[in-house]
């Protein structure tokens, strides 16, 4: 009797254990699938934002440019565009040749050359474009934006190249946009406006960080001058709207206001200066242009422009064709980087002889 007893009970706690099995696994499958739902759902919704972000519509002195969706074949015209593109670790299909500063006949300058090794693009299709864009190998590049935030292209061109792709042109006027604007155009044009601002921030403490070490540049007055040994009677002066003014003024200078006086157009990016009222440069501590020992010489030399302070000082930092710095007078991300020490050297070294 005892023997039956025990055995119905035996029998009865291996029932209630199956049961309590089933009931366990048939809650981890519940939960095993509410896993996968909730997953589903977070992936559906980080779907629906990327897609809220588009159309994207971007005003700039063209016209409004609508992006449909993000793109993928990236092509860039005209002057830095591509490094901008590289330096958020996109690779063009296609973008134009350098015409200035390049030693050899890639078209590539030297950080540009350095940031597609480092992304392993060793075919670039470089446009060779320095008599006029290339509108037939833009368009066969089959690009689905075309960024020409730093340019100097035409309405003309604009509405040419809008037949092709979406065009992300200057905010304001030809060839003034700042590399801050730069970044923020093209990123945006290539739905990476976070990126962007992130390699604007780092930009900044590049330069900030590279500052540190030259606080004598700060406060300083300065004009970027360039000169002709061949017709000394005309100046030709970058006024603070262009971008190597506006990094001159970046860096902690600012325009004497004597030269500011002379722009009748703010908008325009030059300005011609006669020699004969060469007086306007005569507050500036530093001029900065392109030019070599011999040029300074010439200047020094001749009867008017050698009586500009600065120039009598010495107090010039000219640019020689020498060096990729040339090129890097309008400036973007990845010259930054690549010529900032050699350039704040050069201007330190030149402020110095305002003490001696």
């Amino acid at each position: 009797m005892k023997n039956k007893k025990s055995l119905l009970l035996m029998l009865m706690l291996a029932i209630i254990a199956v049961f309590t099995l089933v009931g366990c696994s048939s809650d981890s499958s519940k939960d095993e699938e509410k896993e996968k739902d909730s997953a589903a759902s977070t992936e559906t919704e980080a779907d629906t934002e990327t897609d809220s972000q588009y159309p994207i519509t971007i005003k700039h002195a063209l016209g409004e440019t609508v992006i449909e969706k993000k793109p993928e074949r990236v092509v860039t015209i005209q002057w830095g565009n591509q490094d901008v593109a590289l330096a958020l670790g996109v690779v063009p299909v296609g973008f134009s040749a350098a015409n200035f500063g390049v030693q050899d006949d890639s078209g590539l300058l030297p950080w540009t050359k350095e940031k597609l090794d480092e992304l392993g693009a060793t075919d670039p299709n470089v446009f060779q474009d320095t008599d006029g864009l290339d509108f037939e190998a833009i368009s066969d590049a089959n690009p689905d934006v075309i960024l020409a935030a730093y340019s100097g292209i035409t309405a003309e061109d604009y509405e040419t190249l809008s037949q092709i792709a979406p065009v992300v042109a200057y905010p304001t006027s030809a060839w003034t946009s700042s590399w801050r604007e730069t970044v923020e155009l093209d990123a945006t044009g290539m739905g990476m406006k976070e990126e962007g601002e992130q390699l604007i921030k780092d930009t900044e403490n590049l330069i900030a960080e590279k500052l540190s070490a030259y606080p004598q540049i700060k406060g300083k007055k300065v004009v970027w001058v360039n000169f002709s040994a061949k017709d000394l009677s005309q100046l030709h002066i970058y006024t603070p709207v262009d971008s190597r003014g506006a990094f001159l003024e970046e860096l902690g200078m600012t325009y004497p206001e004597s030269v500011l006086e002379q722009i009748t157009d703010p908008a325009s990016y030059s300005l011609k200066l006669s020699a004969e009222n060469v007086e306007a440069l005569f507050d500036a501590d530093l001029i900065v242009g392109y030019g070599d020992d011999a040029l300074y010489e010439t200047i020094k030399a001749d009867p008017l422009l050698g009586k500009i302070p600065a120039v009598e000082r010495g107090s010039v930092a000219f640019i020689t064709s020498e060096t990729p710095l040339v090129a890097a007078g309008t400036p973007n991300p990845l010259s930054i980087a690549y010529t900032i020490d050699e350039y704040l050297e050069l201007i330190g070294g030149a402020i110095d002889k305002i003490e001696k």
